[in-house]
């Protein structure tokens, strides 16, 4: 893959202001749920394709693949807002992709968390010259439940 353009990244990055705002604020599907975020752009070097990367956070896996279905059947509308938005002689069409990197990322962290937890040795073993600050597990439970409350604010 060849690196992108000064070109490519300024139009990417309009295009993902633009897409952001119609998905958050134009678009009123009942089955879109959850919080949507456009993560990525990747513009051709003509200008005349986008892949555009949606993030989609939900509470359940069939509730991310409805959102992310309503989403590609609004493709055009998503179109025809960017076009009132950009500055160009035409508007990319939209390649739309599941950027599933962020929920990897909390798998991730997890992970790391309960290994962490599984190495501590027991109240009795607890050494002085360790940090009496809470174990990083629960502060990542700590801002998941914060992820969540937010996801079910924005319902």
């Amino acid at each position: 893959m060849t690196m992108a353009t000064r070109r490519q990244e300024k139009m990417g990055h309009q295009i993902q202001r633009a897409l952001s705002d119609v998905i958050a604020h134009h678009l009123s599907d009942p089955r879109i749920e959850g919080l949507v975020s456009v993560t990525h752009v990747d513009v051709a070097a003509d200008l005349r394709v986008a892949d555009v990367y949606l993030s989609v956070l939900a509470k359940n896996a069939a509730t991310e693949k409805r959102t992310f279905g309503a989403i590609e059947h609004a493709r055009s509308r998503l179109q025809s807002g960017l076009a009132d938005v950009i500055q160009s002689r035409f508007c990319p069409v939209l390649r739309l992709h599941r950027d599933d990197q962020f929920k990897k990322t909390i798998e991730i962290m997890n992970l790391i968390d309960r290994l962490a937890d599984e190495r501590q040795p027991s109240d009795g073993e607890a050494s002085e010259d360790r940090p009496s600050d809470p174990p990083e597990g629960e502060e990542t439970q700590r801002r998941a439940k914060d992820a969540e409350e937010a996801l079910d604010e924005r319902q």
